[in-house]
């Protein structure tokens, strides 16, 4: 399929096949095209839970207020956000030197100049930040999904802070952000068979 058959392909799945995993390879994809999008600035201020254990899965339903998608997906995506401070900065460029082997005297500005940022935010300024470049990832996994044709179901709805618990993600110095269930509609999904509903494209695109 081309990209618009494929988005006209995607919705949000309301039920998955619990019998129907996904391949290794499939997940693999999906957390290449996590760590290829793009964020501000380039620095990556995300990071990629896949949750596959049926267990997990299962204890996570009740802090999604009840989504069953949860439990029956072949496995979840928890993008969360992490903390950006000057030692992160530093991190990063030293991984643009060893890719690029860019002179420090080129790097340096940039480096001083992220760091100054940083540092004059606040922590909440930072987390709302980090959690813009969560739902550019979002976007784009949904995407590469429906490209790839596997189903999901992107969600704001739940309880991050018991998500976190569950997950022991505060241990890994990460905070829940979104939920995205991932794996095969079921056959009797009834919503799967729905037309696809959009406002007009005229009423939506302006040209100028």
């Amino acid at each position: 399929m081309d990209s618009i058959e494929s988005l006209q392909w995607r919705y949000a799945t309301k039920k998955f096949d619990s019998e129907k995993n996904l391949e290794t390879s499939q997940l693999e994809l999906l957390a290449q095209a996590f760590n290829l999008t793009a964020t501000s600035y380039g620095l990556q201020p995300c990071r990629l839970i896949v949750v596959q254990d049926q267990d997990l899965k299962e204890k996570m339903v009740p802090h999604s207020y009840g989504q069953m998608q949860v439990k029956d997906a072949s496995a979840v995506l928890v993008i969360c956000t992490t903390a950006v401070d000057e030692q992160y900065v530093k991190d990063y460029f030293s991984i643009v030197k060893k890719e690029r082997n860019t002179p420090d005297e080129v790097i340096q500005p940039f480096q001083d100049f992220l760091t100054s940022t940083f540092s004059k935010k606040e922590s909440e300024e930072i987390e709302l930040w980090a959690k813009n470049q969560a739902y550019l990832i979002l976007g784009n996994l949904l995407t590469v999904c429906a490209q790839q044709q596997i189903d999901s179901c992107p969600m704001e709805g739940f309880v991050p802070e018991k998500i976190d618990e569950l997950l022991d993600l505060k241990n890994k110095g990460l905070k829940s952000t979104l939920l995205l269930p991932v794996g095969y509609r079921a056959t009797d999904d009834s919503m799967s068979q729905l037309k696809k509903v959009r406002r007009p494209q005229q009423e939506m695109v302006f040209y100028l």
